[in-house]
C-alpha cells in the first residue's frame, strides 16, 4: 500500500508538510465512505507517529499536528489509542531504546487528546506505569482479574428478566381451573396476555406451561387445541415446534423414558397441523441411519439363529442350556434405547391420525414399525374401529354377539367403512402396513377373514347376476362397472390374503380356530388362487421378515424332532404334535414330511395315520404341497439305470392315494395337474392318478390276479367287491363319490380318458425316442393299467345319464378324438350296457308280460333300439372291405358284451357264499364276543350272503336273455364273401387280438366267445382254423406286447388251451361238442354250403393228431424266443409260458426241450440279466413240478393211424396270428431222447436268420390256400367235385389275378388236378410195394432200387419228397370191413380214372375248389414252374412246413402231396413199374396186416410202452423208404426268406451232406407214422437207415412228387 505522508513533507515540515498533512486530513474525514476512511486516517495518524519514533520529526510538532488534526472526526482519539496501541506492541519488541523512548514522549505529549481511560484499556500495564497513569502495574492486574469475576462469573441473586413468580402462579391457576363450564378458550387466552404483561412473563415459557397442563389434562383436546392455535398466532411459527423439541430432548439420555403424554400432545398438535411432522421429525432419536442397520441386525441375527438350527450339533444336553442362557443374557444386554419415533407414531395411532404415522412408517424398513407388538396392537385398533359397522352388518356370524367397539371421539380419525369399496381404501392400506403382525389381534385376524368370507358370498351373487343379465345391461354400464370393481376388490382381498393373513397365521401359536376361519373364506376361492397363494406362502413370504425366517428354522427343527420319533406305536401323540404344528406353518411341516417320505416309503402308513389331527386348510395346503413336490423339476423321474421310475415318484404317489382316500381333500388340482402332464405327453404322473383310483374306489389293476379272483370279477359289483380284489377294501363309498364329483365338476372325466387313450402309443412315438425299451413297456402298461382302472371307475361309479351325456358315440370317439379302438369300446361299453337294461326296465314297465319269452322278447328290442346306431357307427371304423367277411353287428357284438354276459360264474358265488357260512360258524362259536356285536356281524354276514345269491340269480337271467340274443343273430354274423380263412383273418385282427391283450378278462373273455361262436354252431365260422390261427405262430404276437399284455396273452393262450385240452382228454366229450358242429368241418367250402357230412368231420383221432401239431408249435415258437437273446422276446415268452403252464407242455418230450433252453436261459442271464433270470428259475421251478403229469407222446395221440376215411384238412395259415403262414397240419413228429439235441441245434441255426420283427398289427401277408385231401372215395366225393368243378377253373384265373401272392397256392391246385389220377395209382402202388416190404429184401433188389433212385435223381434236378402211404387206411378199415374196403378201392380207382381227380375243398384265397381234370397240359407246365421259381418268404416257409407235414401225413393216411413234379413221360414210365410191383406187395401184404392190427390192439390196450422187438423193425423197414430230406420239424414261421430258399435247394438237390441228420429226422418220421406198436428209444445205425430209405426210395418219390404241390 502506497505511504500517504510523502518524505518531502517531512523534510519541509514547518515550510507546508504541516499544512498538507492537515488537509490531507481533512479530505480523508469527508469521505463518504465510512470504512474506507477510517482505515485511511489511521494510516496517515500511524505513519505520523511511525516518523516521530524513529526521529524524522520531533513530538512536540506531531503533537501540534494532532491537536489540530482531532477535530476532524469524533472518534478521532479512539483512532489514536488504537495506533497507540500498535506501536507500543512494535516498540517493545524493538531493541533500540531510543525508538521507545521518542514513543513514550509522543504519548505523554497527547496525553491531552487521549483520555487515561481509553488509554488504560488500550496500553500494555508496563506501558502505563512508565507514562504514570497508574503507580505499579502488577496491583493493576489483580484488580483486573477481580473485576472480570466479578462482572462475568458471580450470580446476582434477583429475577434476572425481572418477572415475577405471582404471574406464573396465577397463570398455572388459570390453565388448572375448572373447564366445564362456560370457560372457553379465547377467554382464558385473554386473561393470559393480562398476566403476560402485568407481570412482565416470557411469552415462550407461557406456552410451555400451557403444553406442561396440557399434558396432565388430555381429555380436554376441545379446550387446549384451540387455545395453543390462537396463542401462536402472536409467536413466530416454528416456536412451537423447538419447544416440542427441546422437551422431546430432554428425555433422550440413555436412561430417559418420554412420557407417553408427551407423545400423545405431540400427536394431537401434528393431527391439527399446528406443527410439521418434518419439523418435529428432526428433534426425535434414533436417526433414520440407525433404524436402518439396527433392521439390518435383525436380518442378520434371524439367519445365524436358523444357521445354528440347521446345523447338526451331536453336544449334550449342558452345551444347550448354555446356549441358552447366552441367548437371554444377550436379550438383557441389548435393551433397545427408548425410540421416541415409534412411540410419536403409536401415539398418532392411537388418537387415529393415520395420514401422519403412514409417513413415518413410510421412513422405516417396511413392517420394522408394526414388528413392536404396541405399534401393532395400536394399528389392530384402529382398524378394529375402522371395519366396526361393516363388520356388524355383514360379518358377524349367525348367532354370535361379539362386543361392539366405539368410534374415536376425534373427528379427524378415519372414516369408518360401510361398504367394501369404502374397505379398499383406507383398511386394505392399513392392513398391508401390519403384514405378518396381525397375528398380534386373533380376534381382528378372524373379523378380516369374515369380512372376506361376506365379500366372496357378495361377489358369487353379483357375478351371477352380471352374467345373467349382462344382455339387458348393455346400454347401461353400472353394472358392468360393479363387477370391475368387485374384481379389484377381489384382487386386493387376495393381496391381503397373501401379506397380511397368511404371513400372520405362521406367527400365531398353533391357533387351529383361525386356520379354520380362514379356511371358510379359502373354500370360496377356486383352487387356482388357493394354490398360488400356498406357492406365496411357502416359497416367499418365509424370507421377507426376520421373524418369519426364525419362525420357518423352528418349525423345521420341532418337524425333525417329531418325524425323527414317528412309528406305528405312537401314531396318536406324534400326530397331536404334527397337528399342532401344522395349525400355524403347514406348508413348512409337509414340506419336510414329503420330502422324508420320498426317501423312506415305510413311513407313509404312520404319516398317512398321523395327519388325522390336521384343519381342513391343512388338507388343502397337504394337496398344495404334494402338486408342488410332484412336479420339482429338479428330481429325475427314472432311475440312474433309466429302466425303473424313481422310487420317489412311486412313494409319492402311494402316500397321495391312502391320504386322498383317508381324508377329505379337494382332488380337482391334483387331477388337473395328471391331466396337464398328460397333455404335455408325460405319462409318468398317470402313477399317482392309478394310486388315488386304486385307494378312493377300491379298483386294483394287478396282473397276478389267480384264476379264482379273475372268474369273481366276471360276476356282479358284490361278487367283485368280496372274491375279485387282493385286499377287501371296504367303505370306499364315500371317497369314490369324492372322487366321482371332483371328476364330474370339474369336467376331467373323458378328458382324461381320452388323454390316456392317446398317450398310450404316444409313450411309444413320443416320449419312447431316448428310452431304454424296458421303461417304454413300463410306461405303456402304466398308461393302459391306468385307462382300464380309471374307466372301471368311470362305469361303476357314473349314472346312466351321466355316462351317456360325456361319452360320445363310437365313431366320434376314433374319428374326431383318435381314441384307438380297443380303448374307444372300452369306455363306451358300460353305456351299451347301462342303456340297454334301462330300456329294457322301460319296456317291462310298459307291458306287463311276465312270460319269460316276453322278457326275452323286450331284451332283443331294446339291444336292436341301442345297438342299431352302433352297428351304424362302426362302420366308419374299418376300410369298406372288412365289412365283406364279417358283419358290422358281430364286430359291435363282440366289442360290446364283457364276461359277464356270457357266463354265470357259479363257483365264485359258491366260494363266497361258503366264506360268509363259515364266518357265521366261527361268530357262533367265538364265546369271547359280546352278543350284541354277534348279532351284527351274523346281520351283516346273512345280508351279503342274500346279496350274493341275489346277484347270482340276477346274472343268470341276464346270460340267458343274452344268448337268446346271439342265437338270433349269429346267422348274420360272418358274411365270408371271400373266404372262411379270410373271415377268420379278420375276426383275429380286428377283434380277438386288439381285445385279449386289454386286460385280464377280456382275455378270458375272447376265449369264451370263440368257444362260445363255435357252440353256438355259427355259419362259416371254422373253429379249427381259428384255433390253429392261434396256436400255430405265436413269435411275433410274443415280441410285441409289452410284460402286462405278454401276461395277458398268456391268460388267453392259457383258456384256450384249456378248452381245446378238454375237447382231447376225452372221446365222449369231443363227440358231444363238436362232432357234429361247422367248426370242426375239415372241408372248408365257399359259402352257402352248410354240409355237415360225417365224414368232412375232423374226427377225435386225428384232432388229437391236430392237439399234438399245437402243442409242437408252441414248443418251436418258446424255443425260437428263448434263443433270439433279445431282452423282449424272453421274458415275454417266459411270461407267456408261466400263464400257460397248466395246460402245457404235456408232453413229456417237448416239456424237455423246453426245459432244457430255460436251463440255458437261466445259467446266461445269473450274472447279466438278473430280471431274466428271477422269471427263467421261477419258471423253471413250476415246470419240475409240473413233470409228474407230463406224459408221453404216445399216450399224447395214437400214433397208429386212425380208424376213419375222413382225413383232417391241412389249412395252410392265412396272415393270422402274426402275420405269416402255418399250416394246420397234424403233426405226429416225435421228439426223441437221442435226437432232441440235435433237433434243437438245427432250430438253433435256422433261427439265427430270423427276421426280428415286431408287428403288432397283422400284417396283410399271402392268403395262403388250404389243401384237404382226402383218400377216401365214396359216393360223396364224386358228387361234390361234380358241383365244383364247373366254376372252378374261372374262379381261379379271377383269383390269380386278384391277389397275385396268392399264386403259389393256386398254381399247385392247378397242378395237383392234373396229377390226381396219377395219385391214385399210386396209392393203389404203395400199398402193394408196403405188401412186399413185409418180406425182408433181397440185397439185389435194393441194389436195383438205389440206382432207379439214382437216375430218376438225375432226370429231375429239383427236390423229390416221398411219402409213404401207410397200409394203415387199408388196414383200419378193413379191420371194421374188409370187403367193402376192397370194394370202395375199386370203385375209387375207376371213378378216379374215369374223372381224372380227386376233390380238393378250399379255403384261404379260393372260394370253390379248382377242377384238376380241366386244365390243360401247357397250363400246368407253366404254373409248376412258377411255384419253382418263386420265392416270396411266405411261400418258400410255406414249403418248407409242408414239407414236413407230408412226412407227418403218412401217418395219418395223408394224399396231400407238395413238390414241383418231373417232366410227363418219365413219370409216367416209371409210375407204371411201380404200380405194378406195389400191387404185387400190397396183395401180400394185405393178409399180414389183418393178423398184425388185431395183436397191435390187444398189446396196445394191455401195456403202452412195451414194444415188441420185430414190430419195431418191421415199422423202420415198412417206413424205411421215406423221401429223403425231411425234416423232424416245420421251419419257424419267422424264418428269413434267405433260410427259405436254401430249404428250396435243400429240396431241389439231395445232398449228402444233409443225408445224416436228415435220416434221424427221417427214423422219427417213420416211427410216428407207422401203425405198429410204440417204438423203442434207440436208434438204427446210419448207414442201416440210408438203405432202408433209399431201398424205395426212389419208386415212391416219382409218385408222391406229383401231388405234393396240393400242400401249398
Amino acid at each position: 500500500m502506497a505511504a500517504l505522508l510523502p518524505a518531502e513533507w517531512i523534510k519541509n515540515w514547518e515550510k507546508g508538510g504541516k499544512s498538507e498533512f492537515v488537509q490531507l486530513c481533512r479530505a480523508l474525514s469527508e469521505n463518504k465512505n465510512h470504512d474506507v476512511g477510517f482505515r485511511d486516517i489511521q494510516q496517515a495518524l500511524y505513519e505520523l507517529a511511525y516518523h516521530v519514533v524513529r526521529g524524522n520529526l520531533k513530538h512536540d510538532q506531531a503533537s501540534n499536528v494532532l491537536g489540530d488534526v482531532i477535530e476532524f472526526r469524533e472518534d478521532m482519539p479512539s483512532i489514536l489509542a488504537d495506533v497507540f496501541c500498535i506501536l507500543d506492541i512494535e516498540t517493545s519488541c524493538l531493541e533500540e531504546k531510543n525508538k521507545r523512548d521518542h514513543f513514550t514522549q509522543l504519548v505523554l505529549a497527547c496525553l491531552y487528546l487521549v483520555s487515561d481511560t481509553v488509554l488504560k484499556e488500550r496500553l500494555d500495564p508496563e506501558t502505563l506505569e512508565s507514562l504514570g497513569l497508574i503507580k505499579q502495574s502488577q496491583q493493576f492486574n489483580q484488580k483486573s482479574v477481580k473485576i472480570k469475576t466479578k462482572l462475568f462469573y458471580k450470580q446476582q441473586k434477583f429475577n434476572l428478566l425481572r418477572e415475577e413468580n405471582e404471574g406464573y402462579a396465577k397463570l398455572i391457576a388459570e390453565l388448572g381451573q375448572d373447564l366445564s363450564g362456560n370457560i372457553t378458550s379465547d377467554l382464558i387466552l385473554e386473561n393470559i396476555k393480562s398476566l403476560i404483561g402485568c407481570f412482565n412473563l416470557d411469552p415462550n415459557r407461557v406456552l410451555d406451561i400451557i403444553l406442561e397442563v396440557y399434558e396432565c389434562r388430555p381429555e380436554y383436546d376441545d379446550f387446549f387445541v384451540p387455545l395453543i392455535e390462537s396463542y401462536m398466532y402472536m409467536c413466530e411459527p416454528q416456536t412451537l415446534c423447538h419447544i416440542l423439541g427441546f422437551k422431546f430432548k430432554f428425555y433422550q439420555d440413555p436412561s430417559g423414558e418420554t412420557p407417553s403424554s408427551l407423545y400423545r400432545v405431540a400427536a394431537v398438535l401434528l393431527q391439527h397441523n399446528l406443527i410439521d411432522l418434518e419439523d418435529l421429525y428432526v428433534h426425535l432419536l434414533p436417526g433414520d441411519n440407525a433404524i436402518i442397520e439396527e433392521h439390518k441386525r435383525e436380518i442378520v441375527e434371524a439367519k445365524q439363529i436358523v444357521r445354528k438350527l440347521t446345523m447338526v450339533v451331536l453336544s449334550s444336553e449342558k452345551t444347550e442350556e448354555k446356549e441358552k442362557e447366552k441367548e437371554k443374557e444377550e436379550e438383557k444386554t441389548e435393551k433397545p434405547p427408548d425410540n421416541q419415533k415409534l412411540g410419536l407414531l403409536e401415539a398418532l395411532l392411537k388418537i387415529g391420525d393415520w395420514h401422519h404415522a403412514q409417513s413415518i412408517m413410510d421412513q422405516m424398513p417396511p413392517f420394522y414399525s408394526t414388528s413392536h407388538k404396541a405399534i401393532a396392537i395400536a394399528l389392530c385398533q384402529l382398524v378394529h374401529v375402522t371395519i366396526e359397522p361393516l363388520y356388524r352388518r355383514v360379518g358377524v356370524p349367525k348367532g354370535a354377539k361379539g362386543s361392539p367397539i366405539s368410534s374415536l371421539p376425534n373427528k379427524r380419525a378415519p372414516k369408518q367403512a360401510e361398504s367394501f369399496e369404502e374397505l379398499r381404501k383406507e383398511v386394505f392400506n392399513m392392513l398391508c402396513y401390519l403384514g405378518p403382525h396381525l397375528s398380534h389381534d386373533p380376534i381382528l385376524f378372524a373379523k378380516v377373514v369374515r369380512l372376506g368370507k361376506a365379500f366372496m358370498k357378495e361377489v358369487g351373487t353379483v357375478k351371477k347376476f352380471v352374467s345373467d343379465k349382462v344382455v339387458k345391461f348393455q346400454s347401461d354400464g353400472s353394472k358392468q362397472e360393479d363387477k370391475e370393481k368387485m374384481e379389484t376388490l377381489f384382487s386386493c382381498l387376495l393381496s391381503i390374503t397373501d401379506q397380511v393373513l397368511l404371513p400372520s397365521l405362521s406367527l400365531m401359536d398353533c391357533n387351529a380356530c383361525m386356520s379354520e376361519e380362514l379356511w371358510g373364506m379359502f373354500k370360496t376361492f377356486p383352487y387356482q388362487y388357493r394354490y398360488r397363494l400356498y406357492g406365496q406362502w411357502k416359497n416367499e413370504t418365509y424370507n421377507s421378515h426376520p421373524l418369519l425366517v426364525k419362525v420357518k428354522a423352528q418349525t423345521i427343527d420341532r418337524a425333525k424332532y417329531i418325524m425323527k420319533r414317528l412309528t406305528k406305536e405312537n401314531v396318536k401323540p406324534s400326530g397331536r404334535q404334527i397337528g399342532k404344528l401344522s395349525h400355524s406353518n403347514p406348508t413348512i411341516l409337509f414340506d419336510y414330511i414329503l420330502s422324508q417320505i420320498q426317501k423312506y416309503d415305510n413311513l407313509i402308513t404312520p404319516v398317512v395315520d398321523s395327519l388325522k389331527y390336521l384343519t381342513s386348510l391343512n388338507y388343502d395346503v397337504l394337496a398344495y404341497c404334494i402338486i408342488e413336490a410332484l412336479a420339482n423339476p429338479e428330481k429325475e423321474r427314472m432311475k440312474h439305470d433309466d429302466t425303473t421310475i424313481s422310487s420317489w415318484l412311486q412313494s409319492l404317489a402311494s402316500f397321495c392315494g391312502a391320504v386322498f382316500r383317508k381324508y377329505p381333500i379337494e382332488l380337482a388340482g391334483l387331477l388337473q395337474y395328471v391331466a396337464n402332464q398328460l397333455k404335455a405327453g408325460k405319462s409318468f404322473d398317470l402313477l399317482i392318478l392309478k394310486e388315488v383310483v386304486q385307494k378312493m374306489a377300491g379298483i386294483e389293476i394287478t396282473e397276478e390276479m389267480t384264476m379264482e379272483q379273475l372268474e369273481a370279477m366276471t360276476g356282479g359289483e358284490q361278487l367283485k367287491a368280496e372274491g375279485g380284489y387282493f385286499g377287501q377294501i371296504r367303505n370306499t363309498k364315500k371317497s369314490s363319490q369324492r372322487l366321482k364329483d371332483a371328476l364330474l365338476d370339474h369336467d376331467l372325466a373323458l378328458p382324461l380318458c381320452l388323454l390316456m387313450a392317446q398317450q398310450r402309443n404316444g409313450v411309444v412315438f413320443q416320449e419312447g425316442g431316448e428310452k431304454h425299451l424296458k421303461l417304454v413297456g413300463k410306461l405303456y402298461d402304466q398308461c393302459h393299467d391306468t385307462l382300464v382302472q380309471f374307466g372301471g371307475f368311470l362305469a361303476s361309479n357314473l349314472s346312466t345319464e351321466d355316462y351317456i351325456k360325456r361319452v360320445p358315440s363310437i365313431d366320434v370317439l376314433c374319428n374326431e378324438f383318435h381314441t384307438p379302438h380297443d380303448a374307444a369300446f372300452f369306455l363306451s361299453r358300460p353305456m351299451y350296457a347301462h342303456h340297454i337294461s334301462s330300456k329294457y326296465d322301460e319296456l317291462k314297465k310298459a307291458e306287463k308280460g311276465n312270460k319269460q319269452q316276453h322278457k326275452v322278447h323286450k331284451y332283443i328290442t331294446s339291444c336292436e333300439l341301442v345297438m342299431a346306431p352302433v352297428h351304424e357307427a362302426v362302420i366308419s371304423l374299418h376300410l369298406p372291405k372288412v365289412w365283406d367277411d364279417i358283419s358290422p353287428q358281430f364286430y359291435a357284438t363282440f366289442w360290446s358284451l364283457t364276461m359277464y354276459d356270457l357266463a354265470v360264474p357259479h363257483s365264485s358265488y359258491d366260494r363266497e357264499v361258503n366264506k360268509l357260512k363259515v364266518q357265521m360258524k366261527a361268530i357262533d362259536d367265538n364265546q369271547e364276543m359280546p352278543p350284541n356285536k354277534k348279532k351284527k356281524e351274523k346281520e351283516r354276514c346273512t345280508a351279503l350272503q342274500d346279496k350274493l345269491l341275489e346277484e347270482e340269480k340276477k346274472q343268470l337271467e341276464h346270460v340267458q336273455r343274452v344268448l337268446q340274443r346271439l342265437k338270433l343273430e349269429k346267422d348274420n354274423w360272418l358274411l365270408a364273401k371271400s373266404t372262411k380263412n379270410e373271415t377268420i383273418t379278420k375276426f383275429l385282427q380286428l377283434c380277438i387280438f386288439p381285445r385279449c391283450i386289454f386286460s385280464a378278462i377280456d382275455a378270458v373273455y375272447c376265449a369264451h366267445f370263440v368257444e362260445l361262436v363255435h357252440q353256438q354252431k355259427t355259419p362259416n365260422f371254422s373253429t379249427l382254423l381259428c384255433y390253429d390261427r392261434v396256436f400255430s405262430d405265436i413269435i411275433y404276437t410274443v415280441a410285441s406286447c409289452t410284460e402286462n399284455e405278454a401276461s395277458r396273452y398268456g391268460r388267453f393262450l392259457c383258456c384256450m388251451l384249456e378248452t381245446v385240452t378238454r375237447w382231447h382228454s376225452d372221446r365222449v366229450i369231443y363227440e358231444k361238442e363238436c362232432g357234429n358242429y361247422p367248426g370242426f368241418l375239415t372241408i372248408l367250402r365257399a359259402t352257402g354250403f352248410d354240409g355237415g357230412n360225417k365224414a368232412d368231420q375232423l374226427d377225435y383221432e386225428n384232432f388229437r393228431h391236430v392237439v399234438h401239431k399245437w402243442h409242437y408249435k408252441l414248443t418251436k415258437a418258446s424255443v425260437h424266443c428263448l434263443e433270439t437273446g433279445e431282452y423282449t422276446h424272453i421274458r415275454n415268452i417266459l411270461i407267456v409260458l408261466t400263464k400257460i403252464l397248466p395246460w402245457y407242455p404235456k408232453v413229456l418230450n417237448l416239456g424237455q426241450a423246453l426245459e432244457r433252453r430255460v436251463h440255458k436261459i437261466c445259467q446266461e442271464e445269473k450274472e447279466k440279466r438278473p430280471d431274466l433270470y428271477a422269471l427263467a428259475m421261477g419258471y423253471s421251478g413250476q415246470l419240475k413240478s409240473r413233470k409228474p403229469f407230463m406224459i408221453p407222446e404216445n399216450e399224447f395221440h395214437h400214433k397208429d393211424p386212425p380208424a376213419r376215411n375222413a382225413v383232417p384238412a391241412t389249412v395252410q395259415n392265412g396272415p393270422g396270428g402274426a402275420g405269416m403262414p402255418t399250416s394246420l397240419t397234424i403233426n405226429t413228429v416225435r421228439l426223441e431222447e437221442g435226437t432232441t439235441e440235435e433237433t434243437a441245434d438245427k432250430l438253433k441255426e435256422k433261427s439265427q436268420g430270423v427276421v426280428k420283427v415286431i408287428n403288432k398289427t397283422v400284417n396283410a401277408t399271402p392268403k395262403v390256400t388250404t389243401s384237404n385231401g382226402n383218400s377216401a372215395s365214396n359216393s360223396k366225393i364224386i358228387k361234390e367235385k361234380d358241383d365244383k368243378e364247373k366254376s372252378g377253373k374261372e374262379k381261379d384265373k379271377e383269383k390269380k389275378d386278384k391277389t397275385p401272392a396268392a399264386t403259389p397256392e393256386m398254381k399247385a391246385l392247378g397242378k395237383d388236378g392234373k396229377d390226381k389220377p396219377k395219385e391214385e395209382r399210386a396209392n393203389k402202388d404203395e400199398k402193394a410195394r408196403e405188401i412186399k416190404e413185409k418180406t425182408p429184401k433181397s440185397d439185389k433188389e435194393k441194389e436195383k432200387v438205389k440206382k432207379e433212385e439214382k437216375a430218376s435223381k438225375e432226370e429231375k434236378s429239383k427236390t423229390v419228397v416221398t411219402i409213404i402211404e401207410s397200409k394203415s387206411t387199408a388196414e383200419k378199415e378193413r379191420e371194421k370191413e374188409p370187403s367193402r374196403e376192397r370194394d370202395l378201392a375199386k370203385e375209387m380207382k375207376s371213378k378216379e380214372n374215369a374223372k381224372g381227380g380227386e376233390k380238393v375243398p378250399v379255403a384261404g384265397s379260393l372260394k370253390s375248389p379248382v377242377p384238376r381234370s380241366e386244365t390243360s397240359e401247357s397250363e400246368r407246365e407253366q404254373k409248376r414252374r412258377k411255384v419253382d421259381t418263386h420265392s416270396s418268404p411266405s411261400h418258400s416257409s410255406t414249403v418248407k412246413d409242408n414239407l414236413n407235414e407230408l412226412k407227418e401225413s403218412s401217418a395219418k393216411h395223408y394224399i396231400n402231396h407238395t413238390t414241383p413234379t418231373l417232366s410227363k413221360s418219365k413219370e409216367r414210365e416209371v409210375e407204371k413199374k411201380d404200380l405194378d410191383k406195389s400191387r404185387e406187395r400190397s396183395r401180400e401184404r394185405e393178409k399180414k396186416d389183418d393178423k398184425d392190427r388185431k395183436d397191435r390192439k390187444r398189446d396196445h390196450s394191455n401195456n403202452d410202452r412195451e414194444v415188441p422187438q420185430d414190430s419195431t423193425k418191421r415199422r423202420k423197414e415198412e417206413n424205411g423208404t421215406t423221401g429223403s430230406s425231411k425234416h423232424s420239424k416245420s421251419e419257424s414261421p419267422s424264418d428269413s426268406p434267405r433260410l427259405n430258399e436254401k430249404e428250396k435247394e435243400k429240396n431241389k438237390s439231395k445232398s449228402s451232406g444233409k443225408e445224416k441228420g436228415d435220416s434221424i429226422k427221417a427214423e422219427k418220421m417213420e416211427k410216428s407214422s407207422s401203425g405198429s406198436k410204440k417204438e423203442s428209444r434207440h436208434d438204427k445205425e446210419k448207414t442201416e437207415k440210408k438203405e432202408k430209405r433209399d431201398s424205395t426210395g426212389g419208386k415212391e418219390e416219382k409218385k408222391h412228387h406229383k401231388s405234393s404241390d396240393k400242400h401249398r
